[in-house]
């Protein structure tokens, strides 16, 4: 099969992924106005007789002085990633890229290998002989997407160093933790949350905790206890402007694609989180939470609030996402694990980042810039 990228239209990018279950929305034009620091560019991959086969956004950040760029595609691109002919889909899109002046390409096959039930994650937890995930018995695991990494190497694509979203150091979550809501009523759900779980629930209804839906009006409050959160737990926190323009440009592609919910208590705000939303697929992405009245438990009330919704509009899955690969109780985000296992759904690692470097001494100064960084 002989494919061909090239660009497509904001228009024709959007139907393609319409047509599918589910695309993240990394994968989406909207992203890329999300990220006014890397230009954007939506990539189409025509078969022999001109049909749309995949699509996917690529985001092209240039190097400081230099006319190369690094491009990225992040969870993507949307192609048949369980084709046996790989290398159809792969080598036009790097042809294209290098083209446009990209010395090294990144992407995030949204393919999963393993999983591992809540009961199986909270019994590695407290298993002191447990390391990591990676150790512990999947109770799930796909061996057709375990041979796509050795397709991957074999073709030259190597996994990338693990990093944030600061400078080039671009990456997703490896592994994430989702609840499945296909094919259970809300009952089951509910049923299927740890007892600690279903317990702060109830304190939180008893309490009076209301969650409700926020308008782009909201987002100042959110941001507020987002940089208190940021505060308490170390971590560098997004200025206010970027959520106010991830609100806009997500709402504007669609109008459910993003939202904002607030758990009020006595006039009071206590926790925020955002939503994303494409096709039967739901993300939590930020959540932001008060030290003052944890005793009504808004947490709980916020997440079990936006599951509900999600099941409502009939979502598949409620994807928590981002989780630590390790099981450690040294680790600091043990805690956050364990919170979002009391949910009852399952960790799941994805095949992570890959990294094609076109220029390969350009890669090896960026990695030694990104070390000394």
């Amino acid at each position: 099969m002989a494919l061909r990228v090239q660009p497509v239209s904001r228009d024709e990018h959007l139907a393609f992924a319409a047509g599918r279950p589910s695309a993240s929305p990394l994968q989406l034009p909207s992203w890329g106005e999300v990220k006014p620091d890397w230009r954007a560019e939506s990539l189409g991959w025509f078969d022999e007789d001109g049909r749309l086969a995949g699509a996917g956004l690529a985001l092209l950040r240039p190097l400081p002085g230099l006319k190369r760029c690094l491009a990225y595609l992040p969870e993507g691109p949307l192609i048949d990633w369980h084709d046996g002919a790989l290398d159809a889909w792969l080598e036009p899109m790097l042809a294209h890229l290098r083209r446009q002046g990209a010395f090294c390409v990144r992407m995030g096959p949204p393919v999963a290998v393993r999983r591992w039930n809540a009961e199986t994650v909270k019994a590695a937890v407290a298993d002191p002989a447990a390391g990591c995930l990676a150790d512990v018995e999947p109770t799930a695991y796909d061996r057709d997407a375990a041979s796509l990494a050795d397709r991957l190497r074999g073709s030259g694509w190597r996994p990338a160093a693990s990093g944030g979203e600061t400078g080039f150091a671009a990456g997703q979550p490896r592994y994430v933790f989702q609840v499945p809501l296909a094919g259970r009523s809300l009952e089951d759900v509910h049923a299927g949350l740890s007892q600690q779980w279903r317990r702060n629930v109830r304190k939180a209804e008893q309490a009076g905790v209301k969650v409700v839906r926020g308008g782009p009006e909201d987002l100042p409050v959110f941001h507020e206890l987002y940089t208190e959160t940021a505060e308490r737990d170390r971590f560098v926190p997004r200025p206010l402007s970027y959520f106010q323009r991830m609100f806009a440009a997500l709402t504007a592609e669609h109008p459910d694609r993003m939202r904002l919910y607030l758990a009020h208590h006595d006039g009071d705000v206590l926790a925020a989180a955002t939503l994303l939303t494409v096709g039967d697929h739901v993300w939590y992405t930020y959540g932001a939470s008060a030290a003052r009245g944890r005793e009504v438990r808004p947490a709980n009330a916020l997440q079990w609030h936006m599951i509900a919704d999600a099941h409502a509009e009939g979502a598949a899955v409620y994807d928590l996402r981002g989780i630590t690969g390790t099981v450690e109780e040294s680790d600091p985000l043990v805690g956050l694990l364990r919170f979002k296992a009391g949910t009852g759904g399952e960790a799941v690692e994805y095949l992570g980042e890959w990294e094609f470097p076109l220029n390969r001494l350009l890669h090896r100064a960026l990695g030694l810039y990104l070390a000394r960084r």
